[in-house]
């Protein structure tokens, strides 16, 4: 039990809470870019038809849209956050390399370097977790209290 402690303290001191705020604003964002990739489907559509995976583009951007806005919520509350992190990866990674690539890294309307931020902090927060103020924080620490639901942080 004490060990147990002693992790929790050192989480609370190791994970800052401008963390929590990226985390956060990271998850938001993913969420808005899921809503726009749906409002433009066809757009969405012609980009994936020129990359590499132009097989199924509209299945495709139906799994990449609704990873994207499924993903961002559950990040931005901190449940599951590593296990989303994983699979807006490849996501992301696709973006920088096919989609970004075919336009030009330094067009003016590339999204390169946003691309790439997101995919450095899906990177971050795959490593470091979703920190104290989360759902998985919250659902762990009801778990060992034995009390689950009645302890609210």
């Amino acid at each position: 039990m004490d060990t147990l402690r002693s992790i929790r303290a050192w989480s609370a001191t190791h994970h800052p809470r401008w963390l929590i705020v990226l985390r956060v604003v990271l998850g938001i964002a993913l969420s808005i870019k899921g809503i726009a990739f749906m409002n433009n489907a066809t757009l969405v559509e012609q980009l994936l038809s020129g990359s590499a995976m132009a097989g199924n583009t509209h299945a495709l951007q139906i799994i990449i849209s609704w990873a994207n806005m499924l993903g961002g919520f559950l990040i931005t509350v901190g449940l599951l956050t590593r296990l989303m992190c994983l699979i807006q990866m490849p996501i992301l990674i696709g973006a920088v390399i096919f989609i970004n690539a075919q336009k030009g890294g330094f067009a003016p309307q590339s999204e390169l370097g946003l691309a790439i931020l997101t995919l450095l902090l899906l990177i971050f927060f795959f490593i470091e977790g979703s920190g104290p103020i989360s759902m998985d924080a919250y659902f762990a620490s009801n778990r060992e209290q034995g009390s689950q639901g009645t302890r609210i942080p």
